[in-house]
């Protein structure tokens, strides 16, 4: 996966650079997104403007990059680029840009980020990869990730209401997620809400479709009807776990 914007500015710490290298580090980093990649004044006042950064001046803007080493004249009129020793010189700098990234991009599609921020760190990276699977159509590994994470949240519960022995087997191990659902509807300590216990066995299922159903494939539409419940359910097992408080 190609690097963020947001990951890359903090990686090559160019919110501390000159006017000239802010220009510099986002051109490099559009070029490792476009081959070729040249750019105007306009498009770099649009780059700061978008990043809450000082408008530069243009007109001084154009004079710097005519006269800087680091740029040479683009194809195109009025459009400059990177020179190549320049961009070699780069690369060396910074390259953590050839490296795979394991960060997750995603939006809130599914779990919005303000629900599980500052959770726990296995949950949080959870709750992206739900949200990017469903943003990128792998609606399967969509339904199976939101059935793990319910699981996980299940058990976090009961842990937390000293009731996780309900939930073992003969071996000490926790049973399979249908006993723990079975559990969870009729724990009276546990309290789950009405509307939480009514959702489970459907997100279950969804998840159980998705993992061992062999001509079965999930669609966007399972997970969209969905959303909004599993939303809900995963906030109140955060609170009654007490990851969330």
């Amino acid at each position: 996966m190609v690097i963020s914007l947001n990951s890359f500015i903090e990686k090559a710490d160019l919110l501390t650079q000159t006017e000239i290298d802010k220009v510099r580090l986002l051109a490099f980093y559009h070029h490792n997104h476009q081959e070729d990649f040249e750019f105007s004044v306009d498009l770099v006042c649009d780059w700061f403007e978008k990043l809450g950064l000082h408008k530069p001046n243009k007109s001084q803007l154009k004079q710097s990059l005519s006269k800087s080493r680091s740029f040479v004249k683009g194809r195109e009129q009025e459009s400059f680029r990177l020179h190549v020793n320049e961009l070699k010189s780069l690369r060396r700098e910074h390259s953590f840009m050839e490296e795979k990234s394991e960060e997750i991009e995603a939006t809130d599609t599914i779990l919005p980020a303000s629900l599980y921020e500052k959770t726990r760190g296995y949950i949080e990276s959870l709750s992206k990869q739900i949200n990017a699977s469903c943003e990128n159509n792998i609606f399967d590994g969509c339904a199976v990730l939101m059935r793990r994470l319910l699981e996980i949240c299940l058990i976090h519960s009961c842990e937390h209401q000293s009731i996780d022995a309900e939930i073992r087997d003969s071996n000490g191990s926790y049973k399979m997620l249908s006993g723990i659902v079975s559990n969870a509807i009729n724990n009276l300590k546990l309290s789950l809400s009405r509307n939480t216990k009514s959702c489970l066995e459907d997100f279950r299922a969804i998840g159980n479709f998705s993992a061992h159903k062999i001509y079965y494939n999930a669609r966007r539409s399972d997970i969209q009807k969905v959303i909004l419940e599993y939303r809900a359910v995963i906030e109140e097992l955060l609170y009654k776990n007490g990851i969330k408080k």
